[in-house]
């Protein structure tokens, strides 16, 4: 495993998947409490009976975009060791005051942020208890400008993980994904950043005693960026070189994608940027309707007959 250059390293997260319980009630809360942005409805391309929703910035950017598979009937997950932890958003400096208001008015429990002294990070769980957190950060000088709301999550700050091996886990971080160890924070075994994007994204690992179960609550896999599917082949290429379990080449039609199985047991993609979420609907309209692949809108009227309504 080697970084380098664009096309043998990746560029951060590209998207975070998580297993969710309702679809309504995960889509108000990500919309209407968190203010993201609803900007693909459509199906699990592998049990196209349920839903995948996509949440982002206005065009659901990579490195924005957080996904979620609607399970009605899943049991709850735990979240813990060999599963990808805590989910973190930007938000501008100065803004977790406000952030603590809008939480606290729709009746979301927190820790951490201003009100308990600390001034860069407030701490909650979406309604099936994932574990989420709102980092104030300034804008990397390479950034676009601010958005237009004060308050708009930028897209990721990082993740925590909790590798069953964080050694390797580390490898594969460095060696084949391109982040570079930064100093690390109390309680963090370490701790990387991403290398090539506008906004530098942070991965943490952390020890936990508990043991993880999937289910709703829990992240089902974590995505890291490339430009184009040129890298994507020569990131496959060092993911078999390095003899981990992988998927090959995927084609999710919005992205192009390998999936594999890092060391310490937690599911890892990495994923193209193009063509994006506006390659079958424009951008006034994303997710406003369901969206199906050629593979299955032959099958839309059993689809959309088998998926509750979503409203709002």
């Amino acid at each position: 495993m080697t970084s380098g250059d664009d096309l043998s390293s990746t560029r951060g997260l590209h998207h975070v998947t998580a297993v969710a319980a309702d679809p309504q009630r995960n889509l108000d809360f990500y919309t209407r409490v968190l203010g993201l942005r609803l900007v693909k409805k459509t199906v699990n391309q592998d049990d196209p009976f349920t839903y995948h929703l996509y949440y982002g910035d206005e065009l659901g950017r990579p490195g924005t975009a957080m996904t979620f598979f609607p399970f009605p009937g899943v049991p709850a997950g735990k979240p813990g060791r060999g599963q990808p932890i805590e989910t973190q958003f930007s938000v501008p400096l100065n803004t977790l005051v406000e952030w603590e208001a809008r939480l606290r008015d729709a009746g979301v429990a927190f820790s951490g942020g201003p009100s308990s002294g600390q001034s860069d990070r407030l701490q909650f769980t979406d309604p099936d208890g994932l574990p989420l957190a709102l980092v104030a950060e300034a804008p990397e000088p390479a950034e676009a400008a601010e958005p237009a709301s004060a308050l708009a999550i930028r897209g990721f700050a990082g993740l925590t993980l909790a590798s069953h091996r964080p050694d390797s886990t580390a490898r594969v971080l460095t060696e084949l994904l391109g982040y570079t160890p930064v100093d690390s924070n109390a309680g963090v075994v370490g701790r990387f950043k991403s290398q090539g994007s506008a906004r530098a994204d942070h991965i943490e690992l952390i020890e936990s005693s508990a043991m993880g179960q999937p289910g709703y609550g829990t992240v089902h896999h974590i995505a890291f960026r490339v430009p184009n599917r040129s890298a994507l082949l020569e990131m496959l290429d060092q993911v078999q070189a390095a003899r981990l379990p992988c998927s090959g080449e995927v084609d999710r039609f919005y992205f192009r994608s390998v999936y594999f199985r890092e060391p310490g047991g937690m599911l890892f993609e990495i994923a193209t940027d193009a063509p994006g979420f506006t390659v079958d609907e424009p951008a006034e309209s994303l997710g406003q309707s369901l969206k199906l692949t050629a593979e299955h809108e032959p099958m839309r009227a059993r689809i959309e007959a088998a998926l509750p309504v979503l409203e709002g």
